[in-house]
């Protein structure tokens, strides 16, 4: 099974570029540096001539593959997720038991990642910070009922309606499952967010981490 996956391209809808990053060298070297520098600078200062400055290449050299940095932090929040599904599959595969599945799937959305060494150019630990801080920015625009309609959040959708699968088969009688999941998905991002910057708001970090609190709020919930 694991051989399978490090072979797995992930698919990024093709309307988030202009030309594939994943085709030249040059385009793997944006996505890894970009990664790299909206970390370090923020989103916000991040911009295409940075970029380039730390490419060593021309701006209109990003042009080519991104329309503008938004389409890019869409297609960075694209990859991470449909990696996520991944690991959602690999950590299911061949478990019957709804509670120890549904066990599993938290586990994986709320870990803190490591990096995947299968994908050399993309840093999965910094990508994850990356979410973390910006996934909202992705989601908080004028554009966001077009961007959906363009299949943009698709593969987010996608995860957590598989999660309500499991949730529904643990307590079929629980109405709220679509909610409780995109609480736990969405709400843990921001969990993380605050164990870093506001810290004496939550109760996750040492020695409670923000899987724990996720698998003890769905056992209390759903049984």
């Amino acid at each position: 099974m694991m051989d399978l996956f490090e072979n797995l391209k992930i698919k990024v809808n093709e309307k988030l570029y202009l030309k594939d990053p994943e085709t030249s060298v040059l385009g793997k070297k944006i996505l890894q540096e970009s990664i790299l520098l909206i970390d370090e600078i923020g989103f916000e200062n991040f911009t295409f001539k940075k970029l380039g400055e730390k490419i060593n290449s021309n701006e209109s050299s990003i042009y080519r593959y991104f329309e503008n940095k938004h389409k890019l932090l869409l297609y960075l929040s694209y990859w991470y997720w449909s990696w996520i599904e991944y690991k959602l599959i690999l950590a299911t595969t061949n478990i019957t038991d709804a509670k120890e599945k549904l066990k599993k799937v938290i586990t994986v959305v709320t870990e803190k990642v490591t990096i995947d060494t299968n994908t050399e150019y993309i840093n999965e630990s910094i990508l994850n910070k990356i979410i973390i801080a910006e996934f909202t920015k992705t989601l908080q625009t004028k554009e966001v009922d077009q961007e959906n309609k363009e299949g943009f959040f698709l593969i987010y959708e996608r995860i957590i309606n598989r999660i309500v699968t499991i949730v529904n088969e643990v307590n079929p009688e629980y109405p709220y499952a679509k909610s409780l999941v995109s609480t736990i998905v969405e709400g843990n991002l921001h969990q993380h967010f605050l164990k870093e910057h506001l810290k004496t708001i939550t109760d996750c970090g040492e020695p409670i981490s923000t899987t724990q609190f996720y698998l003890n709020l769905t056992e209390n919930v759903l049984r």
